[in-house]
């Protein structure tokens, strides 16, 4: 009965717009971010019984094996979904890397402004390498905050 009720409260969790959007920029982290990637696991506590809306878009599961470009210079890019068993998504992206180490998103449909987007999502840059980084984002889970870990690795 426990893990019914956590699986109910995580399965309604959706990311939330957060407030810590401070704009001066982390330009060494965000050049080393440049380029093409692919979401290479995704994890958190309780992740093989516990299912969480990432983005408001899909299972968290779905974002492994996703697609994601970033360019430095104009802080654009995109991302896709691709795994089968998922739901279809590409679109593109605004981001940049504050000075706070907060990674900020928006995610935009064809042909939107980026200012005309209300929400937005914030999620801490960790573990900076040349081949991979991370993207951690806290959870609910049970009034209990959970470390939700997006591990990149550079694309070929």
């Amino acid at each position: 009965m426990k893990k019914v009720i956590i699986l109910s409260i995580l399965s309604i969790a959706v990311f939330a717009c957060k407030t810590n959007t401070a704009t001066k920029l982390d330009n060494k982290t965000e050049v080393a971010m440049k380029g093409n990637w692919v979401v290479a696991s995704v994890y958190y506590p309780g992740s093989e019984v516990i299912k969480v809306n990432s983005f408001g878009l899909a299972d968290s599961q779905c974002f492994v094996g996703s697609t994601w470009k970033f360019v430095s210079n104009n802080n654009k890019g995109d991302m896709a979904l691709t795994k089968m068993g998922c739901p279809a998504f590409s679109s593109p992206i605004t981001w940049f890397v504050n000075k706070d180490g907060n990674f900020v998103m928006k995610v935009l449909n064809a042909d939107e402004k980026a200012k005309r987007v209300r929400e937005g999502y914030v999620l801490r840059v960790a573990n900076v390498a040349e081949n991979s980084f991370q993207l951690v984002d806290k959870i609910d889970v049970g009034g209990t905050m959970t470390d939700v870990v997006y591990q990149f690795q550079r694309a070929n």
